[in-house]
């Protein structure tokens, strides 16, 4: 027997590297250096393919193989056909993704390298992200980039597809239109891939969007039979997968409808009560597009101005005249946008600067109003659904209206057993009328009555408490906190699942 150490015979087995490949949109010679060394080197050359078996990743990778490797070739089951798998499409393919992960892990575990092509980039609507997430927890891995088909088709059309604040959206052609349509409608510009039998989905989208005269069809990018079209001109039944949409920024693309010139306007816009995500799409839109911005300092501190758009921030107690110098920048051709926290509409500048535009001398100036998400609804919201029922707005401000007009309308309200969302509860200069509202309160309804206090509701300070009218603290109230008042029928549940205070849809009778 021999003396020898068995284990001095042994050696440390390691793993191949599997390599994911980026090769571009198609042009041999737009495949990087990287990617051209790491395919000549690797052991095994794999790539998908349908059930013909050709395969556009090899044919751009063709010139940079060498004799001798080995090549996987992954065949799809099914592409676009239906199939009996008993799991469906998903389920077909959710098996072959697993056998072919095994067929590569059966290369790796061997210790030889895998280079697995993927026309574009690796993790940009790719075959090669199905393997890398089964495969690359048990194996290295390493990524090479691509040329997308985005910058080839841009290159193609030979338009600036962004320029400056403009943001690109991508797109997958196999969404539902209503979708599309909503993405076509808010994006700057647009690239759609996987065209071919999602073509004309895709043009009508842009056609309800009204976008389909600034698209450009682009087929095969980068390669000798590339074709460059408007999109309108292109008949669906001879589109190909390999396909791309792409509608360039208004800034640059010759096909967008000119700016409206000339003429200035005033358009009134509500930022919501604090949250950026509460800000709507329609309201980013027109501050984006305004050439000036105007509203109280606090509200347009919220605002990230563009490069160019002038900012002309005021006191929170000019209202007429901020209204008036916005006016006058429209009168002079500027595009100004009035900032308001909340809805521009509830007790903020859309009143302000309509009062102000009804005089003769403003008449002349269009004035448009975009609504956005209120205080009440953002307190209602945060608490369960204490609006759920009718419900009266009231500010308890008493700047621009007498406070018995104020206690009027609380007390009619409360008599009519309306829930009663209060705006502008207190200030620093306005300290008393929050208990003044305490004690009518006190006189009118049950002591257990729901009273909710909302304070920066959406904002980094929230503060949420529901209590009663007994329980009622006037002294942590102040400008930024909004009241709602419930009704006899407002209810607090405590459950397991988090408290909800609601005002149910039906009313008892009286």
């Amino acid at each position: 027997m021999s003396g020898e150490d068995p284990k001095a015979t042994v050696t440390e087995h390691r793993p191949g590297t599997l390599w994911g490949v980026g090769l571009g949109p198609g042009d041999s010679e737009l495949v990087t250096v990287k990617a051209a060394r790491v395919i000549g080197s690797a052991d095994v050359i794999a790539y998908h393919c349908a059930r013909h078996g050709r395969s556009i990743a090899r044919s751009v990778a063709q010139p940079y193989l060498r004799a001798g490797q080995v090549e996987e070739q992954l065949m799809y089951p099914v592409t676009t056909e239906s199939t009996d798998h008993p799991g469906g499409y998903r389920g077909a393919l959710e098996d072959f993704y697993a056998r072919s992960a095994e067929v590569l892990a059966g290369h790796l575990r061997a210790g030889r390298d895998v280079a697995l092509l993927a026309e574009g980039d690796p993790l940009f609507f790719s075959s090669y992200m199905h393997m890398h997430k089964r495969l690359a927890d048990e194996f290295p891995t390493e990524i090479i980039p691509g040329v997308t088909s985005v910058s080839a088709a841009s290159s193609a059309i030979e338009i600036p597809l962004v320029e400056g604040e403009e943001a690109l959206t991508v797109v997958p052609g196999t969404l539902p239109v209503p979708r599309m349509r909503e993405l076509f409608s808010h994006a700057d510009a647009v690239a759609v891939l996987k065209l071919g039998r999602t073509f004309s989905r895709v043009r009508e989208a842009l056609e309800q969007a009204g976008r389909l005269e600034e698209a450009w069809y682009v087929e095969r990018a980068s390669t000798s039979v590339q074709k460059v079209a408007p999109v309108g001109d292109v008949d669906p039944a001879e589109v190909p997968y390999f396909s791309m949409i792409v509608v360039p920024g208004r800034t640059n693309n010759p096909r967008s409808a000119p700016a409206p010139a000339t003429r200035g306007e005033v358009v009134v816009v509500g930022l919501g009560p604090g949250a950026d995500d509460w800000t709507t799409p329609q309201v980013s839109r027109e501050l984006a597009a305004a050439t000036d911005l105007v509203g109280y300092k606090t509200y347009l501190a919220r605002v990230a101005a563009r490069p160019g758009q002038r900012v002309h921030a005021s006191d929170n107690r000019v209202e007429s005249v901020r209204a008036e110098f916005a006016l006058d920048l429209a009168a002079r051709g500027a595009h100004v946008a009035v900032v308001s926290s909340g809805d521009p509409g509830v007790f903020a500048m859309a009143s302000a600067v309509a009062e102000v535009a009804a005089e003769d001398r403003w008449a002349h100036v269009p004035v448009r109003v975009v609504p956005g998400m209120t205080a009440a609804n953002a307190v209602a919201a945060a608490v369960g659904a204490p609006l759920g029922h009718d419900f009266a707005v009231i500010s308890l401000s008493d700047r621009l209206k007498p406070w018995d007009v104020i206690t009027d309308r609380i007390r009619r309200a409360l008599s009519a057993d309306l829930v009663i969302a209060v705006y502008n509860p207190g200030s620093q200069s306005r300290s008393w009328q929050v208990s003044a509202l305490k004690d009518i309160l006190a006189e009118a309804v049950s002591p257990d009555r729901v009273l909710i206090l909302g304070r920066d509701v959406g904002g980094p300070e929230q503060s949420l408490t529901v209590t009663t009218v007994a329980e009622f603290d006037p002294a942590v109230v102040d400008m930024r906190t909004l009241l709602v008042i419930g009704s006899s029928a407002t209810r607090v549940v405590t459950r397991p699942g988090g408290d909800l205070v609601y005002t149910p849809r039906s009313h008892p009778a009286r």
